[in-house]
């Protein structure tokens, strides 16, 4: 029973005793490779009290984890991304030669199951001209004809293996609408797979343009 009261006793000193007022402290790490990984973390800017000489430590000082990167200039480990990197997510588009930058939220914030309201809402702000539609023909042959097909019919090569890709020709099909083709190029549809990474919003609105002529053939 002593034993028992003396343990108590002793958990209760240590929880007492391993809180502080500092909110920084996090006390006792029992698994510190747990809470500081060996490689630099990216968000984690550290500058050690051995930095503060604007002293950059060397690679053999470095191995302390408190401490800041040997390898990168003024000891930090996020750096600016290198010149001409591509946002992923990039809401500011300019649709055209001489078009001015259109701020397009909608386009990438409606649900993938939200078809209606693309249908309802998005219209195509690239300029219908010969040079858009050839460059959707081109875009259409890369990304869409083995599935669809050359004329829309759904009987490429992809497709005659897939079963069940529609002609853009026949029935609700032919009267797709705007948003409805850019929603479906962006998150997919049934068995066809999104292509929203793959093609960016510009090349994607060309490619509406010239699925809409596909509807008109016979």
């Amino acid at each position: 029973m002593k034993n028992k009261i003396s343990i108590l006793y002793v958990g209760l000193a240590i929880l007492t005793f391993s809180c502080g007022k500092d909110p920084n402290n996090q006390g006792v790490e029992y698994a510190p490779n747990m809470y500081h990984p060996v490689a630099f973390e990216p968000l984690k800017q550290i500058k050690s009290e051995q930095d503060e000489g604007k002293k950059v430590l060397t690679e053999g000082e470095a191995d302390d984890y408190e401490s800041s990167n040997a390898y990168n200039p003024y000891g930090m480990t996020m750096l600016p991304p290198v010149r001409g990197t591509v946002a992923r997510r990039n809401y500011q588009t300019v649709y055209g030669e001489g078009d001015s930058t259109v701020t397009d939220l909608m386009v990438y914030n409606i649900h993938r199951d939200s078809i209606g309201i693309a249908e309802r809402t998005l219209k195509n702000p690239v300029p219908a001209s010969e040079e858009t539609l050839a460059e959707g023909k081109v875009l259409y042959s890369r990304y869409c004809q083995h599935c669809h097909g050359e004329n829309g019919k759904g009987d490429g090569l992809v497709g005659q293996q897939y079963k069940g890709v529609p002609s853009y020709t026949v029935g609700n099909y032919k009267t797709m609408n705007d948003g409805h083709i850019f929603h479906v190029i962006t998150h997919g549809k049934g068995r066809m797979w999104p292509h929203g990474s793959q093609i960016n919003p510009a090349e994607r609105w060309k490619i509406v343009h010239y699925i809409h002529e596909l509807q008109k053939l016979d």
